[in-house]
């Protein structure tokens, strides 16, 4: 039964808090107590006038991980050794644990049950081999340093050689144990059949993908109602598919915020970053039940790549669900919400007739308005492209479009489709069963459309597979030889009257068998 533990990575030298000038600045006001009380707000105002607002949000960011980690990982280069950014993160880190200590019983942003009890590790970072063993070695000084700030012997790692590493997962393994239920797991139907244990509550994969600034992170946020990523006017500000846990009308759901895709060409030649940020969001893709497409309505216009990614999300087998975002820039007395809904659809329809009839949802993210219609219509989304057709149903669907409209003969034979079955769901896919091996292309699409029209798999690929039937019997090659094989047929009776023979002179008589014979 799989457990999951929520961990902070912190790398100091991407948090330079300067908490001399802090303290200072605490100790002028004289209510040190109560802005550490409040340290996550204050902080951020205080540092407003030195660190530019996309800093100050992943600082933001940082102060709010802290508070929902159960364990942290403190790293810093054991090459270059401890550094005061590094001390003064690990002195923050005392303090909280200090503040909550004290308020046990005070409710606050930090408390003893969101913050005393967080285990923090620190991890000694780029020590691959076996020379910085060595006695006259620096990196051993520098783990001395580290041990003595109070969180305990660093463990030495390297995270691009992957050394260490098992050291590391015994300590996640005994966090992991440490905060298990012993109680039996809801989400887990043990009374199901060995090796078929259902999931019963099985969270709803759902991947925001779209061009850069569009306004994924931002719907994000308005769907969490929390400013839990980072949002901004800048493109390409979000690097790293972030996962979010979430719950919705107490259903969960294991939400994806992803960077924005641009063409290939739109790149910049030795930017590497952006080209893993884009495999990212389409590992993303891959993994989701469903991909909601953002577009950005100020380009009044659906753009090729948006068109690209619509067309990735349904060829990988992903159900779709288009937001038409930032409709307050184009809705007023003469534009209606239901006219944008419909030019959206229409742009779809024309360039990807497969995606006729997609889930269209005009919202803003930034204003909230619409953005709470996006989850029923996801989860029925899911529904769909997870349903099973009963076998008879589908062929009497058959039945009725072969009598309406017969598919054309293939290389002047006629075409017999015999029956169709679903093999599997998630996406749905359909087998049949012909007396050819190849179907015409455009039948194939006409039965695809009809098919999606009688059940509604609207925003998905449908795929249907054709299988050729045997040409012969298989069995045919004994219609002619009766009795062969088989007790007292026409060779065991020739058998049966030569022994007869050899033993009276005469031939068997038919009739009741005689004792030698039986």
């Amino acid at each position: 039964m799989e457990k999951e533990l929520d961990i902070w990575l912190e790398v100091s030298t991407y948090f330079p808090l300067n908490m001399n000038s802090l303290d200072a600045f605490v100790k002028y006001n004289c209510i040190s107590l109560f802005l550490f009380h409040l340290s996550c707000p204050i902080l951020v105002i205080f540092l407003a006038k030195k660190k530019d607002p996309v800093e100050l949000a992943m600082m933001q960011q940082t102060l709010e991980a802290t508070k929902e980690s159960d364990l942290i990982l403190l790293m810093f280069d054991a090459k270059v050794g401890i550094t005061n950014d590094f001390i003064d993160t690990a002195r923050w880190l005392q303090k909280k644990a200090n503040i909550a200590k004290r308020n046990k019983n005070t409710p606050g942003p930090f408390t003893a049950k969101s913050f005393d009890q967080v285990e923090v590790i620190i991890l000694a970072n780029k020590l691959e081999g076996d020379k910085w063993t060595d006695e006259d070695s620096l990196v051993l000084l520098h783990l001395e340093e580290a041990s003595r700030i109070g969180f305990g012997e660093a463990i030495p790692v390297s995270a691009e050689h992957g050394e260490g590493l098992a050291d590391l997962a015994l300590v996640i393994d005994k966090a992991i144990k440490k905060k298990e239920d012993p109680k039996q797991d809801e989400n887990i139907n043990l009374s199901a059949p060995e090796g078929k244990c259902l999931e019963i509550n099985k969270p709803l994969q759902l991947a925001i993908l779209g061009r850069q600034n569009v306004g994924k992170s931002t719907l994000v946020n308005s769907l969490l109602n929390q400013n839990r990523v980072i949002t901004g006017s800048t493109p390409g500000l979000t690097r790293d598919a972030i996962s979010i846990k979430w719950s919705w009308n107490s259903m969960p759901v294991k939400l994806v915020d992803t960077a924005g895709i641009r063409r290939i060409s739109q790149r910049e030649y030795q930017d590497q970053i952006e080209d893993l940020s884009v495999q990212d969001a389409m590992r993303a893709m891959k993994t989701a039940d469903v991909g909601v497409l953002v577009l950005d309505a100020a380009a009044n216009l659906l753009q090729r790549q948006e068109l690209a990614i619509a067309d990735a999300i349904v060829k990988e087998g992903r159900a779709l669900v288009v937001a038409a975002n930032k409709m307050d820039l184009l809705i007023d007395a003469d534009y209606t919400k239901e006219d944008y809904e419909s030019g959206v659809r229409r742009q779809i329809e024309e360039r990807l007739p497969m995606l006729r009839r997609t889930p269209v949802i005009p919202m803003s993210s930034l204003t909230g308005e619409c953005v709470q219609e996006l989850m029923p219509v996801v989860f029925r989304a899911r529904e769909r492209w997870e349903r099973q057709i009963n076998t008879g149903l589908l062929n009497r669907w058959l039945k009725d479009v072969m009598q309406t409209h017969p598919p054309p003969a293939h290389k002047g034979q006629p075409v017999k489709i015999k029956y169709v079955m679903q093999t599997k769901g998630r996406p749905p896919t359909f087998l049949l069963f012909c007396n050819v091996d190849q179907i015409s292309p455009t039948y194939m699409r006409y039965l695809m459309k009809n098919f999606q029209d009688t059940f509604e798999m609207f925003g998905m690929e449908v795929r249907m597979a054709i299988k050729k039937s045997a040409v012969e019997n298989p069995y045919s090659h004994n219609a002619g030889r009766r009795g062969r094989g088989s007790v007292g047929g026409r060779e065991s009776r020739m058998i049966r009257n030569v022994n007869h023979l050899k033993k009276f002179g005469t031939k068997h008589k038919k009739g009741k068998r005689s004792r030698y014979n039986r």
